[in-house]
């Protein structure tokens, strides 16, 4: 097979996150220069707890991570406050099986360490801080706040919520506040508090979310948990974070408070939920976003980390093969990688930001109807039962479609591992 021998092009990418580092990645397999640029000393985790759904599994295969034992395979089912049923999210048995779960929950330093491991030498640039982004047809330069420079032919906002690149490209756009907080832990080597193998535990009662999945971390397993309330976005919360999980924690069936009860305080953490609509358009000239910068997503997809993965792996596909120095060239490119990504993404965003508005912020005279129809009709299994399995597939395909005509362009087979 003949292979077609472009001239190696230079990406720079703004952030070390799992958007970040996908991109790097994938970027540097197809062939390009690419420096990732982090405003911090080192590459570090902003929390601990982690859910991966099979597509993203598969893409960090594909670039050279090593996702062996990396988490532990579980089940999502969501119960009522008294343990009625009311979704189970089902994938394919074949998909369980590659794939080590319908999805899988780990640890988040444990994937940075994964990342940080497969990212060529000399590809990482920490205390590299960016102050402004200015691109032409020509090419694009970024300014650190030490006054150095660095030129580049395309720029990757990898930067988060409050992307530098994304308020570049398309101007200041407000959070959307959900008016939601979550208290989150997880403990190891917790075999003295018994609980249903393999499963990921939603639970609802009228106001509050509480959640369990297993987890593996380096080698020991354990399992993580989270407690989601309304709060008022405009108050900062100030109280004691294990007790007040705790006392959350008390309104559900076990696990759930033994588990929060036996979880170090350190290991507590809390954060409030908000995100941004989505935008139209990703891309501007030789500029992208990938990740939060380009659709920041409440936890409640559980799929945030997952989608920038899969957003880094599909963008470096699609500069394979790609002359960087032909501007349209480039402009094609980007937008082939945004276009379907975009409807995925805010599907995920809206539907999340639905969801915690459904059971968080319902008038509380309608909270026993909303109840009711969640109890006993299927609308809850058609939206998330059906609709995430059917997403998650959707994007297993896309990516064998992409691994297959990137294996035309370099001419060589790569196994996903």
């Amino acid at each position: 097979m003949s292979t077609r021998t472009v001239k190696p092009g230079r990406v720079a990418v703004i952030g070390a996150g799992p958007a970040g580092m996908a991109t790097a990645l994938s970027v540097h397999q197809a062939g390009h220069e690419v420096a990732l640029f982090e405003r911090y000393p080192q590459a570090r985790p902003a929390g601990n707890i982690l859910n991966l759904w099979p597509a993203p599994i598969k893409a960090l295969g594909l670039m050279g991570v090593d996702t062996d034992d990396l988490g532990a395979p579980c089940k999502t089912v969501f119960r009522n406050v008294r343990g009625r049923q009311r979704v189970v999210v089902n994938l394919p048995e074949d998909i369980i099986r590659d794939y080590g779960g319908g999805f899988i929950g780990l640890l988040r330093p444990e994937l940075y360490e994964r990342l940080l491991a497969a990212l060529p030498e000399g590809v990482l640039r920490t205390d590299h801080a960016v102050r402004r982004v200015e691109q032409d047809e020509s090419g694009v330069r970024l300014h650190f706040a030490d006054g150095s420079t660095h030129e580049a032919d395309v720029v990757v906002g990898a930067d988060g919520i409050n992307s530098l690149v994304r308020s570049t490209l398309w101007g200041e756009s407000p959070l959307r506040q959900h008016n939601l907080h979550i208290f989150g832990g997880f403990l190891l080597d917790d075999d003295d508090i018994p609980a249903e193998p393999g499963l990921c535990l939603i639970a609802h009662d009228r106001s509050v979310q509480a959640s369990v999945t297993e987890i593996r971390h380096h080698g020991r397993s354990g399992r993580q948990w989270w407690l989601l309330e309304a709060h008022d976005a405009r108050e900062e919360y100030t109280g004691d974070l294990h007790a007040r999980a705790t006392e959350l924690a008390r309104r559900f069936k076990s696990p759930v408070p033994e588990l929060v009860a036996a979880t170090d305080p350190s290991h507590v953490q809390h954060w409030p939920i908000r995100d941004r609509k989505p935008i139209k358009q990703w891309s501007k000239g030789r500029a992208t976003l990938v990740g939060d910068a380009a659709h920041p997503t409440s936890p409640y997809a559980a799929y945030g980390a997952g989608m920038a993965t899969e957003d880094g792996y599909f963008l470096g596909r699609r500069l394979a093969g790609v002359d960087l120095s032909d501007h349209a060239q480039v402009r094609r490119a980007l937008q082939d990688f945004e276009t379907p990504r975009k409807p995925h993404t805010a599907r995920q965003s809206q539907t999340a930001y639905v969801l915690g508005q459904v059971f968080h912020h319902a008038p509380k005279p309608l909270r026993p109807v909303r109840d009711a129809i969640l109890d006993r009709t299927p609308l809850l299994q058609k939206v998330v039962g059906e609709g995430t399995p059917g997403e998650i597939l959707k994007q297993i395909d896309e990516i064998d479609r992409a691994e297959a005509e990137f294996d035309k362009l370099s001419g060589t087979r790569k196994h996903a591992g």
